[in-house]
């Protein structure tokens, strides 16, 4: 799940190398924290956050399959 994130997120930024995903361990779910470059947040987030928002879905599918939950933070 981590990986599909950074892969995403990698293609997206202009600056892939600041690309940044941390997994963490939170009740019964997975939370995934991704960070980026101040100036790539726009395009992550996208319009009216239609790419997060996508990537959430891919993310909670991912996890639905691996018998999990999981979130995604963007900061």
């Amino acid at each position: 799940m981590k990986e599909l994130i950074e892969y995403i997120a990698r293609n997206l930024a202009s600056r892939p190398d600041d690309v940044k995903v941390t997994e963490e361990m939170e009740e019964d779910r997975v939370v995934l924290k991704l960070e980026v470059a101040e100036e790539d947040k726009g395009k992550i987030i996208g319009r009216q956050g239609r790419v997060a928002q996508a990537m959430r879905i891919l993310l909670r599918v991912s996890a639905v399959k691996n018998g999990t939950k999981a979130v995604l933070e963007i900061v």
